[in-house]
């Protein structure tokens, strides 16, 4: 059992005091967008006050267990953070295993520097991911029905001639409609630029209307309010909004197209920092490779409430090798005996106190306080808040 210290990250989507009151610091007016706790070696969080933690499970591969060991090669194959959006991040899509393998030794050969702002594989892995909503979070994930998108535009009242770049929704549908419309608003022609204007144009006489057009032209015009121009955002308009309440979460596989838009949670994912862009951002974007690797379906992804395992116990039902994640809920008089023992695992305390004992050895979590709990040790909590465990999806 070892104090766990993560790494900040301050990006300019960030909110400036939503992370800082959960780590009990005190903000500096600057955004604070997320806060790592693992073993990414672009940015480990610290074990016991002064090792990093890929530096600790290389010295000693029995931290992660014996599936990590043979499965991960004794890499840590996951990553858990704090998230906190208070504008929205880009559009993005992250790659499967054999895409980032691929792509990866491609960058590699290519000499690209892993920090060159036009570097997209950082790492061989995949990433998928579960976001877990700690205050109302709102975010784009997954396509809508084409049809019902392509009468979202008509219904705004757009001209003919910006009806020009959603026809392909009408007239093709499926996934060749997805693809081609998505591909024309991400490198729209110059005559058809106009369009952005246009659908923001109609979009503010709708902003408040009722039902699925009212939120379509909303989100329109908050896209345009942080990203003014830009073409993605037609892009973006294809996805499904989704509005989460504390405690529900979404399981984004490999390939999901989505844009976070506000709000803060606890994110679980592959032990990846593979993100290829598409737009509403300033970093690199490459819409051709995101292309590549986004799915274009329209399979509903909804939200996700865990399932209880035991009396303050809570998981959230994935079925990835590389994670699972626990919501643990305390009470006084209440201890939880903490699953996954086979795993190195992560216990972060998000509010309360949670005191974890292993053996003879104890230790206190604060809110914002995190623990490594290294595999084939049992360990315990009571206390009196909430936290979030990861381990393994193998060990579970």
């Amino acid at each position: 059992m070892h104090p766990l210290t993560g790494s900040i990250k301050r990006y300019d989507w960030g909110s400036p005091d939503a992370i800082p009151a959960i780590l009990g610091i005190h903000p500096d007016g600057r955004p604070l967008a997320e806060y790592w706790l693992g073993a990414h070696p672009s940015d480990p969080a610290t074990i016991d006050g002064h090792l990093r933690l890929d530096e600790a499970i290389k010295q000693h591969p029995c931290l992660v267990g014996d599936s990590a060991r043979l499965e991960f090669g004794g890499h840590l194959p996951y990553l858990m953070k704090l998230l906190s959006a208070e504008r929205p991040l880009s559009l993005q899509a992250h790659p499967n295993r054999m895409d980032a393998r691929a792509g990866f030794e491609r960058e590699n050969q290519a000499d690209i520097p892993l920090d060159a702002p036009e570097r997209t594989f950082k790492d061989p892995w995949d990433k998928p991911e579960l976001i877990v909503a700690l205050t109302q979070f709102d975010a784009l994930a997954g396509f809508r029905d084409p049809a019902l998108t392509s009468a979202l535009f008509s219904r705004l009242g757009i001209s003919p001639v910006s009806e020009q770049v959603f026809a392909p929704l009408r007239h093709r549908g499926g996934r060749a409609g997805l693809a081609e419309v998505f591909m024309n608003c991400l490198v729209l022609d110059d005559d058809l630029k106009a369009a952005v204007t246009d659908v923001v144009a109609a979009a503010v006489n709708h902003t408040d209307d009722e039902g699925e057009l009212g939120e379509f032209a909303r989100t329109a015009v908050l896209l345009d309010e942080h990203f003014p121009g830009d073409p993605s955002l037609l892009a973006a308009l294809m996805l499904t909004r989704h509005t989460l309440q504390p405690g529900e979460a979404l399981y984004l596989q490999p390939g999901v197209l989505h844009s976070y838009l506000s709000g803060t949670g606890v994110e679980v994912m592959g032990n990846s920092d593979n993100v290829l862009r598409g737009g509403l951002t300033s970093k690199h974007i490459d819409p051709s490779a995101l292309a590549q690797v986004v799915t274009f379906t329209t399979e509903p992804i909804p939200a996700m409430l865990p399932e209880q395992e035991l009396p303050g116990l809570w998981r959230y039902p994935t079925d990835e090798r590389a994670f699972v994640c626990w919501r643990v809920d305390l009470v006084p008089g209440r201890m939880i005996e903490l699953p996954g023992e086979l795993s190195g695992r992560i216990l972060l305390a998000t509010s309360g106190e949670i005191g974890v004992s292993q053996g003879q050895d104890g230790l206190v979590l604060k809110h914002g306080q995190a623990a490594f709990l290294e595999a084939g040790c049992q360990a315990k909590v009571s206390g009196n808040g909430q936290g979030f465990l990861t381990a393994t999806g193998l060990d579970a």
